[in-house]
C-alpha cells in the first residue's frame, strides 16, 4: 500500500493505549504517523502535544495532525491556539467530515474517555478521507484566517 501521507499524533497521559490503537489502524490505512508522545501513564499535560502537533502541521512537517486526552477538548484548545491551525473535536464521524469538506480542518482531537475504539476509526477515516470542497466555503475560512490575524470580520 503507497503512503498517504505524514500524519502527527500526540495525547497526554489518559489516552496512551487509544493512541497507540490509532497509530496502527493509520498504518492499516497507509499513512505514515510521527508519534509526539506522551509515551507513559505518569501524569502529564495536555497543552504540550496539543502544540507539539499542531506546530509540526502549521509547519508543513505533518499533512494533518491527530490530538486525544480525556475529552479531546483541552488538548483540542491547545492546538487551535497555534497560528494555521483548525483543529475540530469530534465525538462521532460526521461532524469529523463536515469539518474537512467546510472548514477545511487540518487537525483533529477527540476523547479517550468519550469515545470507544471503533468509533474513535470511523472518526478518523472520515476526517482523513474527505477532501476541503473550496468554492463558497472558502470565504469562511478566509475570514478565521483574518479573525487570527485579529481583524473585525462583522463587515464581510
Amino acid at each position: 500500500m503507497a503512503v498517504q501521507g505524514l500524519i502527527g499524533i500526540g495525547c497526554d497521559h489518559t489516552a496512551i493505549e487509544a493512541k497507540r490503537e490509532i497509530i496502527a489502524y493509520l498504518g492499516e490505512l497507509g499513512y505514515a504517523v510521527r508519534d509526539f508522545g506522551a509515551d507513559s501513564p505518569e501524569r502529564t499535560h495536555y497543552p504540550v502535544y496539543g502544540q507539539k502537533v499542531a506546530r509540526a502541521v502549521a509547519g508543513g512537517e505533518c499533512q494533518k495532525g491527530i490530538v486525544i486526552c480525556g475529552t479531546g477538548v483541552g488538548i483540542g484548545m491547545a492546538a487551535n491556539k497555534t497560528h494555521g491551525i483548525r483543529c475540530v473535536t469530534c465525538s462521532e464521524p460526521y461532524s469529523a467530515m463536515m469539518s474537512r469538506a467546510h472548514n477545511d480542518a487540518n487537525m483533529l482531537a477527540f476523547g479517550a474517555r468519550v469515545v470507544g475504539g471503533e468509533m474513535a476509526k470511523l472518526i478518523v477515516k472520515s476526517f482523513l478521507e474527505t477532501e476541503y470542497e473550496g468554492g463558497r466555503h472558502q470565504q469562511r475560512v478566509d475570514m478565521l484566517a483574518d479573525i487570527e490575524r485579529g481583524a473585525d470580520v462583522s463587515e464581510y
